[in-house]
Formats: C-alpha cells, sequence, structure tokens
C-alpha cells in the first residue's frame, strides 16, 4: 500500500493525550525482537540473551519470593504502563511509512502513532513483524492444521487438533474477511481496511527483510528456509485468530462423552444411575462459587421432557477417523475409528508440539478488584490478566497504539498485550482513564446433534455410509483434506521423514466426531460451534476496547463486550466503576433438547433460527461473496441481558470459575464443585475488607501472589480429609507422623513455596505426601462405590488432578477443577456438615464414617511408602530447585532459538496488570 504524503505523526509527551496514571503491567521474560542468526550462536553457544528477551524475567519471577512486598516495592515487579515515554527513555525512533512513527522504549515496547487509523494499523503489523516474524509465521501455518509440513513431524498432535476443530479451505478463509461488510455495514468495512492495513505493514518488514540479512529472523536459516517468509495475506489473519479462538474462547462439545458416563452410570446403579451422573456433572452445584455473586443469570435450563435426546446405543460408539493415511514416524495409519471412542485422535498429543502448551491451558487468567468503597485511596482497585503459556518469546506482544479521530474512523488509543497475528488492536491492558481484562469463561457455544445415516438409492444405511439426511435431503458428507509432509529438521524438529493426510467430514450440522446406532439405527454426531465461519466477527468488540469515547462508563464497556463472539469474562475498571460482563455467542436452543446430551438433527432441535450453510459456502470454491448469505452459520443468541454482568460489587474475583448463579456450567466443564481455586482469591479479599477494612493495591498485588502458590487439595480439601481420619487409629507410626506433618502443612496454608531460597520446599515432606497420596485417596473413596468402568469414564469427563506439573512442559496454571469438590462434599456429607445441594450418596465407605476412616487410612500408608525419587521421577533437572521443585517449575517454551530458563512454580497470569487509576506513576 502507497504511504500517503503527509508528515509523520509526533510521538506522545510521557502519561500525555488524556493519561490519568497508575497502571502498570509486566509480560515475562521480555518483550524481545527477531534474533538474527548470529544472536541464535550466542545465546546456544553461551546463554547470552538477545536486548529485551530477558529483562522482564527477574521482576515477575521474584515476586513469588519477596511477597509481601510494600507500596514502594511495587516499581521492582511492574513496569511503568503509561502512554509515551520519557525522552531518556526512548531507544528508537523512526516511521517505516509516512504516516506512522514508532518509538522503542527501554524495554522494548513499540508506541505506535499514526496520524490515522491506516497508520496505525501499518505501524501495528510492522512492529509485529518486527518483533515476532518467525512465531507469527508458525501461527498461521498451526492455524491451518500444517504446522508439521512448516516444521517438522512432531508437530502433527497440533495439526490434528486443529483439523479436527476448524477445518478450512483457502478460499472459506478469504469469504469471512470479503463478508465483513456485508454483515456489519461501515463497521465491517472499517475492520477490512484494518486488516489490509496491518498485512502491509507486516509486508513492508519482510521485502526489508530479504535484502538485509540483520532484520531476518534467524530461524528461517535454521530451518532451511533462508529466503524468509512468505507474504503475508489477509487470511492469515483469519487464520491465526482461528487457531486463538478455538483454544480460549469456547466451550461444550463434550455431550457424546457426558451420555457414556451417564450410560456407565446406569450399567452400575440401574434407574438411580442418572442421579449419580447428576453428582459428577456439577452442572448446577448451588455452592459452587460465583463471579457474580447473588444475581442469576438463568442460561441452559433442562426441560422436564427431552425427546430430542439422541443418546447412543451401549458398545456401538465409535470415533470417526481423522488421520486416514500416514507413513513414516507412526507407519501406515489404517482408516479404522479408534477402538476407545473417547480417546484422542491417532498421533502425538499436541502437546509435544512448539505451541503445544496452548493446547494445555485452556484456563488460568485471573482478576481481583474492588471498588473505591473498599479501597484504602478510594480508587478502584485491580489485579488482573490472562494466563496464555510461557513461550520465548511470548505469544502475547505488548504495544502501546494511537491515532485520532478522524474520517479514517474512530480513535485508537491503547497501551497493553494481544496475540500474534491478530494484534491490529491491544486486547487486553488499558485506554486513557481505564483498564481492562479477560478470564477464559468457556459457557456452553458448542452443540452435538445426531444426523441418520443414509444411502442416495434409499438402499439400508450402515455405519459406513457416506451421506447423511438432512430436512428431508440425504446429502453426501463434504470431504476436507490436509495432506501434510516433513523432513528431519536437526535445529528446530528432527523427526523422521514422514507424511499424513487429516480428513474431516462436514455437514450442515457442524463436524463428524463420531457414528454409533441409535434405537438399532445408524447415526453420524456432529459437533457445532457457535463461532465457526466467524472467526474474526469479534473484531468489533475488540476494536472498541481502544476507543476513549466508548469506554469512558461501564455501560459502554459492556455493549462493546458483547460484541465479542468468544467466550471470555471481561473485567473493568476506571476512575470511579469496576464492572464485569460475560461474552459469547450462545445460542437459543430449542426448549425441548437436553443440553447434556446429543439431540437428534432435525429442525425442531437445532438452534432457534438457525441458518444452515448454503451450498456456495459450503464448497471448495465458494460462489462470488455477493451471492452469499452473509448469516450463514448463524442462530438467535441470547440477548446481551442475560450474560452474566454486574457493576460496583463488594469484589471482583475470577479464576475460570463459573460466572453465575443459574449459569449452567457446560457439558464440557464438569468441575464448578463446592470449591475452586478463585477461593483462594475471595478468602484473602474478603479478609481485607472485612468490617471497616480497605485494600491499598499492593495488599491485593499480595494477596494475588499468596494464592498464586496455594496447593488447593492441602487449603480446602484436606482438612475435611483429616476430619474424617482423625487421630488416625490403627494407623502404622509412619502414617501418624504423615498426618501429623499433614496438619501442620494446613496450619501453614498449604502452599507449594520456598521463601528461604534454599531450593527446597517449606514444607516439602507433605507436598510429597500429598503428592503421592492423592490419586491412591479418590481410588480408595470414590471406586469402592462407583466400580472400575464408572470411575474410568468420570475420570475421562474430568481428571481428577490439576497439579503444576504437565507431561512436556509446565506452563504454571494448576487446581483448575480436579476432584476436589467431590471430595470435600462427600468428605462434609459423610460427617453430617450442613450440605447444600448434596449428593444422591455418600461415595466414601458406601456412607460409614468407619469403613471410610479404613480406606482413606489404608491408602495414607500406601503413599507414605512412596519414595520422592518415584513421585518426581519424572522431573527435568533445572537450577529451580531440588528434583520436587523442578517437577513444577514453569518451564519456557522455546518457538525459535532462543530460550528461558524455568522459574519457581507460580499460580498466575502471563501478562498482568496493577491498576490504580490516577495514582502517581
Amino acid at each position: 500500500m502507497a504511504a500517503p504524503a503527509h508528515a509523520a505523526p509526533a510521538p506522545l509527551d510521557y502519561q500525555g493525550n488524556g493519561d490519568v496514571g497508575g497502571f502498570r503491567n509486566i509480560l515475562p521474560a521480555g518483550q524481545g525482537s527477531n534474533a538474527t542468526a548470529l544472536e541464535i550462536a550466542a545465546f546456544q553457544g553461551g546463554g547470552a540473551q538477545p536486548p529485551h528477551e530477558h529483562d522482564q524475567y527477574d521482576m515477575y519471577s521474584n515476586l513469588v519470593y519477596d511477597a509481601p512486598i510494600g507500596a514502594s516495592e511495587i516499581p521492582s515487579y511492574f513496569k511503568d504502563a503509561s502512554f509515551g515515554t520519557k525522552p531518556e527513555n526512548r531507544e528508537r525512533t523512526y516511521s517505516p511509512r509516512a504516516d506512522v512513527t514508532i518509538v522503542r522504549d527501554d524495554f522494548g515496547v513499540p508506541h505506535i502513532y499514526g496520524d490515522g487509523r491506516a497508520g496505525a494499523m501499518f505501524g501495528a503489523g510492522y512492529a509485529s513483524a518486527e518483533d515476532r516474524l518467525f512465531f507469527m509465521d508458525v501461527l498461521r501455518h498451526a492455524g491451518r492444521a500444517e504446522l508439521s509440513s512448516f516444521i517438522g513431524g512432531g508437530q502433527t498432535g497440533m495439526d490434528h487438533d486443529v483439523w479436527a476443530d476448524t477445518p478450512y479451505t483457502e478460499d472459506e478463509l478469504q469469504l469471512q474477511f470479503d463478508l465483513g461488510d456485508d454483515l456489519y455495514g461501515a463497521r465491517g468495512a472499517q475492520l477490512q481496511g484494518d486488516v489490509t492495513n496491518y498485512v502491509a505493514g507486516i509486508n513492508k518488514y519482510i521485502s526489508e527483510a530479504r535484502i538485509d540479512p540483520s532484520k531476518m529472523p534467524g530461524e528461517y536459516a535454521l530451518t532451511a528456509k533462508p529466503g524468509g517468509p512468505d507474504d503475508w495475506e489477509v487470511t492469515d489473519v483469519i487464520s491465526t485468530a482461528s487457531l486463538v479462538a478455538g483454544i480460549f474462547g469456547k466451550g461444550g462439545g463434550n455431550e457424546v462423552g457426558s451420555a457414556v458416563v451417564l450410560d456407565e452410570a446406569k450399567q452400575r446403579f440401574g434407574r438411580k444411575g442418572k442421579r449419580v451422573w447428576s453428582d459428577f456433572r456439577s452442572a448446577e452445584d448451588p455452592e459452587a462459587p460465583t463471579t457474580v455473586h447473588d444475581t442469576k443469570f438463568p442460561y441452559e435450563r433442562v426441560p422436564r421432557k427431552t425427546p430430542g435426546l439422541a443418546l447412543p446405543d451401549r458398545g456401538t460408539l465409535e470415533r470417526e477417523p481423522l488421520v486416514v493415511d500416514a507413513t513414516g514416524t507412526g507407519g501406515p495409519v489404517e482408516a479404522a475409528r479408534a477402538a476407545d471412542p473417547l480417546a484422542a485422535p491417532p498421533g502425538p498429543d499436541a502437546a509435544e508440539s512448539i505451541v503445544g502448551p496452548l493446547s494445555q491451558v485452556t484456563g488460568a487468567s485471573n482478576a481481583l478488584l474492588i471498588p473505591g468503597a473498599e479501597s484504602e485511596s478510594g480508587t478502584p482497585l485491580a489485579v488482573f490478566g490472562p494466563q496464555v503459556s510461557y513461550f520465548a518469546p511470548q505469544i502475547l506482544m505488548e504495544q502501546s497504539i494511537h491515532a485520532p479521530d478522524g474520517p479514517q474512523g474512530p480513535a485508537v488509543d491503547a497501551r497493553g498485550a494481544a496475540f500474534l497475528g491478530t494484534n491490529l488492536f491491544v486486547q487486553l491492558g488499558r485506554g486513557r482513564d481505564y483498564a481492562w481484562s479477560a478470564t477464559s469463561a468457556g459457557q456452553d457455544i458448542i452443540d452435538s446433534f445426531a444426523l441418520p445415516l443414509c444411502e442416495p438409492g434409499g438402499g439400508k444405511p450402515s455405519l459406513d455410509s457416506q451421506n447423511y439426511r438432512y430436512r428431508g435431503e440425504c446429502l453426501p458428507f463434504e470431504v476436507l483434506e490436509r495432506s501434510n509432509s516433513w523432513q528431519p529438521n536437526p535445529a528446530v524438529d528432527p523427526t523422521a521423514p514422514g507424511s499424513e493426510t487429516l480428513r474431516a467430514l462436514r455437514t450442515k450440522l457442524g463436524i463428524v466426531t463420531h457414528r454409533a446406532e441409535i434405537d438399532g439405527e445408524p447415526y453420524a454426531y456432529t459437533r457445532l460451534r457457535a463461532t465457526y465461519f466467524h472467526e474474526v466477527d469479534s473484531a468489533l468488540g475488540f476494536s472498541e476496547f481502544n476507543d476513549p469515547e466508548v469506554m469512558k462508563t461501564p455501560e459502554g464497556f459492556m455493549d462493546a463486550a458483547c460484541k465479542i463472539d468468544y467466550t471470555f469474562n471481561w473485567f473493568y475498571v476506571n476512575e470511579d466503576r469496576i464492572a464485569y460482563f460475560n461474552s459469547g455467542y450462545n445460542p437459543k436452543r430449542s426448549r425441548k433438547t437436553d443440553p447434556n446430551f446429543p439431540a437428534f438433527g432435525t429442525k425442531k432441535y437445532e438452534w432457534r433460527g438457525y441458518q444452515p450453510p448454503s451450498d456456495a459456502v459450503l464448497q471448495p470454491t465458494p460462489a462470488d461473496p455477493a451471492a452469499v448469505d452473509p448469516h450463514s452459520l448463524t442462530a438467535k443468541q441470547e440477548p446481551c441481558r442475560k450474560h452474566p454482568q454486574v457493576v460496583d460489587q463488594r469484589y471482583l474475583t475470577s479464576w475460570n470459575n463459573k460466572q453465575a448463579p443459574a449459569y449452567r456450567a457446560s457439558d464440557a466443564e464438569w468441575g464448578y464443585q463446592p470449591i475452586y481455586r478463585s477461593d483462594s482469591l475471595d478468602e484473602r479479599i474478603e479478609s481485607g475488607i472485612a468490617g471497616a477494612r480497605k485494600m491499598s493495591l499492593v495488599e491485593l498485588i499480595n494477596a494475588m501472589e499468596d494464592a498464586g502458590t496455594v496447593d488447593l487439595r492441602g487449603s480446602q480439601v484436606l482438612p475435611w480429609v483429616l476430619e474424617v481420619i482423625g487421630r488416625g487409629k490403627g494407623a502404622s507410626a509412619d502414617a501418624k507422623r504423615a498426618i501429623a506433618t499433614l496438619r501442620a502443612w494446613v496450619k501453614a496454608g498449604a502452599h507449594r513455596r520456598d521463601l528461604n531460597r534454599d531450593g527446597v520446599y517449606d514444607n516439602a515432606e507433605a507436598v510429597r505426601i500429598m503428592d503421592a497420596w492423592w490419586p491412591l485417596l479418590l481410588e480408595a473413596e470414590f471406586r469402592p462405590s462407583l466400580g472400575r468402568d464408572l470411575y474410568g469414564a468420570v475420570e475421562s469427563a474430568r481428571s481428577i488432578d490439576d497439579t503444576p506439573h504437565k507431561p512436556g512442559t509446565n506452563q504454571g496454571s494448576a487446581y483448575n477443577g480436579g476432584w476436589y469438590g467431590y471430595v470435600q462434599k462427600d468428605l462434609r456429607s459423610l460427617l453430617g456438615e450442613p450440605v447444600e445441594g448434596a449428593y444422591s450418596r455418600v461415595y466414601c465407605g458406601r456412607g460409614r464414617l468407619g469403613r471410610c476412616r479404613k480406606a482413606l487410612v489404608a491408602s495414607l500408608e500406601v503413599a507414605t511408602a512412596i519414595p520422592a525419587s518415584e513421585v518426581y521421577a519424572d522431573a527435568d533437572d533445572c537450577d529451580v530447585g531440588d528434583p520436587q521443585m523442578c517437577f513444577d517449575a514453569v518451564e519456557y517454551t522455546a518457538t525459535g532459538g532462543v530460550g528461558q530458563p524455568p522459574m519457581p512454580w507460580i499460580n498466575r497470569p502471563t501478562f498482568q496488570q496493577a491498576v490504580e487509576p490516577g495514582a502517581a506513576p
């Protein structure tokens, strides 16, 4: 795009243009920039870090040792996030096009100033390529399920995940961009212009890097692609957005798995099996902690009669094959359905990919806000941020972007972080006098439908039929294939040569996931996501977050948030108010379906107002966009007023917990139990504002950090287990010593931390006992009642634990779900304590206290004999501490040639803001 013929805009003065001050943030390990081949060699040869790769690492990691801190120490752990830069803090000022100026500060953060939106968007694209070009290239390939072809065969797991959820042709990616103005008129056209300028900025940098080797990321030479990347297209933005949204911005889609658990429950308990299933489903536990405290927001009520229920016949469920042809690393793969219909598709786990941590961390962000009435200064406070894994460099990029209101569109005036490849706007950050952030919500926007299989000529269908019946027609499945091949890449991915073809079958009601018989007839189960084919529509809301006129009030903020179709919990603070809003494309469902289970794919059971895709959309080469109904694959949505929301509540917290009373957990979320890790935040805030007490910003920071090292099993579950065990009558001396050790740990707060920095957890023995005991405790409490098959089925729906250690890479997030609430609620009932929404039975000891106590003590006896060397057998070597601490330590995943050392474990957001609007910097 040609440069406009006018002078480059001047940068802002420090805290200029309406900045009220009081904003700080942190993004470990640092902003960074593209590392050259020489810089990569220097790092790999002697550990030398390129500029700004590591300069926020210590600020972030040291807080775990130093908290609680004092108010004067905040600048040591959160950097100034003001608009503008002081002259002495400017490292470089330049103009890649005449209508934009970029200032780099002494942390490497780009401050982008356009004389209009076009220049600002161009500058955002240029700065992104300048800092993260190779990582952006990784993401656009990952979003197309072709990362293995780009990097190597170790990336196939991520390809599988993407193609199973988000298969698109190139024409379909382009169509989503082209339909923007058809769907949203002038605003849609404006966004098309924003994307076009953003892409132009990326391509300007690529063109410069091709002739200036110092600008080309060194990873291209290491991956045998010395010419660098292909030019960027608008479809790359769509592809990257679909990848991120498909991981962080969705919920639901496990109706088939829920049906399997129900089937096992009925096999075990007969007619009472439905109530047992309901115990563990925890769809609407009245004791579950919620972000909105008092107001109910009903969503997904279950009708008394559900004629649309489409449950598979026992023993007939089969997973639809995804990998239909493979050679090399995995050998030939039969085009057969997996033996376990709920198991992952064949092939390596997505966690093994260089972007695999994204698929592991589906919820770890948190938020703590208090209104002015509870603040020492009288000004609202916020400590909040998203957790999106720890990459080197980070997948979030910080930027400060500014453009005035004018003919090109509304003002852009914000600073903060955004996902690479989609960072036209600040997605999480601050404006002139406000800040906002998000946590993943995961409410139900994905449903499963059962479509009868058919034969075009009228013959008898079978589970192998390749046609389905929809609205009276026998239609062929649309076959979408992605073929990948790879060679060894010694520097990044040395996997042996290989290839594979991925296949997804698409219908008018989503992607085929399983086949089964229902009442003896063959059916295909599909998964329909409300945001499919509308991956970037949410840009409307993100754009308005950057507009100071829109975001003046909580009402403006909530109106903008409601334009975001992804499932997020949004938080807002300005000089006077705090607010919360839950976004997402919540479809209106038929009143005759149960949201827990698959529904028949007939019109009366579809989403209300659902418009199936036209043939012009679902074709390898779509028709001219003007001939396509832009509202295809849409349905009626629940109105904004029905989304959980609140203004100026006494305090707000979120750690991916339940949003509000009566807001039913999605069929994929079985973790909204009587306790949740957000309890650790609530307890600290409630103590801080009890009675006449008020909190300061530093106290809110300390509350966040203190909660971040808590082992939820120890703080919330273990006290009840110890109450049942009592003094351990009949236990061995070793078991009694273990009980005493665990009691002391509970009294100390049940932390996993090393405050004296001696390389050993302060309560190391208690932590070892808990880690060894937990799976044995669960089996002792529940398996005798549930039996092997039902116990395993429930575990497939909700893992029994979520420890800091994750096989392959540790990303900090922990205790998000698990069976923590199941244990606590069951034991409270056993002890005769008041329980709201009690389970249908007491599971431990089949309701007998003595029998339960004996089983738990026996399991503890086994656990005490397990040595630490066995409990932490797969701990990586690291400099954080002993094997136990290394087992937990946060690991950075290198997506290029420069990595970062591990950090002590902390359950904390990746990018985080500490905000007191109007306070001195």
